[in-house]
């Protein structure tokens, strides 16, 4: 009986080689978010930055997503931002972590790991939680292919 409520985050996780040098890829992904976050998801329509200076811990945007027909806003902020590895941001109206870590395989080469998490399922979502599970997947296995795609093709 304990734990029955407990909320199990709905995660997806996907990796990838990609052709560019570690620091390029952080660039893409963290310090260009506000160009480039929109050109590997087009589902993100708007996308606001709320702070002021660079993309930096601490950060917060807002953006406007459709997905699947389904209109959506939320703010979230930049929650981890160490230069050359990793990019975390976590919705600050809804409970979702976008988490996108870069490993150096060598001068020329990267890994990508991309980790997106829904941290709760509203109750009248949790019937459908196994096809939420299965379109999170698919989500961040697109996001990785298409970071890929954009990046190696530059």
């Amino acid at each position: 009986m304990f734990g029955l409520l407990k909320a199990t985050p709905v995660t997806g996780k996907a990796n990838t080689l990609v052709q560019v040098p570690s620091d390029q890829l952080f660039q893409f992904i963290g310090a260009d978010l506000m160009e480039n976050y929109p050109r590997w998801s087009p589902e993100v329509k708007e996308l606001e930055k709320l702070s002021n200076g660079p993309i930096s811990t601490g950060t917060k945007c807002r953006q406007v997503r459709v997905d699947q027909g389904n209109r959506s806003e939320s703010t979230f902020q930049v929650t981890v931002f160490d230069s050359g590895k990793r990019i975390c941001f976590e919705g600050i109206s809804n409970p979702y972590r976008c988490d996108y870590l870069i490993e150096s395989i060598n001068e020329k080469n990267s890994r990508l790991t991309f980790v997106f998490e829904l941290l709760d399922l509203e109750l009248h979502m949790k019937p459908f939680e196994k096809l939420i599970r299965i379109a999170v997947q698919d989500g961040t296995e697109r996001t990785i292919h298409n970071i890929k795609k954009i990046i190696e093709a530059e």
